[in-house]
């Protein structure tokens, strides 16, 4: 009787195991403060971190995070090393994906990639714009005509850091990147808030960041479900990592203390009303 009860027992443990959804996301191996970033020990952090590991918590499925170089992700989904690509997007890489059946989330998380020029700059024409500081692997949007006739010469960088500090030495007139992550770097990191600001009157690219897969379509109307049934704790995140801070037009980029500014006087405004 008590064998019976111990096989029994152990079918149920096996039985658990084997129905236990396990699934790996493929994601950046990139400093991309507040959106992600790599620790020390190698971790993914971050808010997409915090925002997939509530997911799990919420759906009762196990992910796993695995780090790969950012040109070796979308061949990692592609020859199915990952289950999951993040972030992605249908408007980029078309060519690898050309024949794959591709399927994307929801919105994440939305973005704009724009230049950032140094404070006197800002207001001046494209036509002001010659020398243009780029990361390697980024395409600059609304650019590429006149990058194309020989009107603006790209200098690529390994990484923001690089970029950055070239535009801050005046190498470039500019430097093409997403706003957010440039303005957190510059404001946390670098210790610059305001060295270098957002021209939202030059060509700027707006999108949203996705969860992609090529294998698990249906996980993903439940990962969709997740982000509208959980608006709140969504929003709290974003809230908390301000990757979704200011993007309208006449806010993305401002130092913080403006953007205090800016919210004391509309609380004030809001009162007098």
């Amino acid at each position: 009787m008590k064998h019976s009860h111990v096989c029994s027992l152990f079918a149920l443990v096996c039985s658990t195991s084997v129905s236990a959804e396990s699934y790996v996301i493929g994601v950046e191996k990139l400093a991309f403060a507040p959106h992600y970033s790599i620790d020390a020990q190698g971790q993914y952090q971050g808010f997409a971190r915090d925002l997939f590991d509530l997911f799990a918590a919420k759906s009762g499925v196990e992910l796993s995070y695995k780090v790969l170089p950012v040109e070796q992700l979308l061949p990692a989904l592609l020859n199915g090393e990952v289950d999951f690509k993040y972030p992605d997007s249908d408007t980029w890489a078309q060519a690898q994906k050309a024949g794959k059946a591709v399927s994307y989330s929801q919105g994440v998380v939305n973005y704009v990639d724009g230049v950032l020029v140094a404070p006197q700059r800002q207001g001046q024409s494209i036509d002001q714009i010659s020398r243009l500081a780029m990361v390697n692997g980024w395409t600059p949007w609304g650019y590429q005509e006149r990058i194309d006739a020989g009107k603006i010469e790209l200098t690529y960088s390994d990484d923001l850091r690089q970029m950055i500090r070239q535009a801050l030495k005046k190498d470039t007139d500019g430097a093409y990147f997403n706003v957010v992550v440039a303005t957190h770097y510059l404001d946390n990191i670098r210790a610059r808030p305001g060295a270098l600001v957002f021209d939202a009157k030059l060509p700027h690219n707006r999108g949203s960041f996705h969860l992609s897969t090529i294998k698990h379509s249906e996980f993903l109307k439940r990962f969709d479900r997740f982000l509208l049934d959980h608006q709140s704790e969504v929003a709290a995140l974003k809230s908390q990592y301000r990757v979704e801070a200011n993007l309208d037009a006449d806010r993305i980029g401002l130092e913080q203390w403006k953007l205090d500014f800016l919210e004391r006087q509309k609380l004030k405004e809001a009162r007098v009303q």
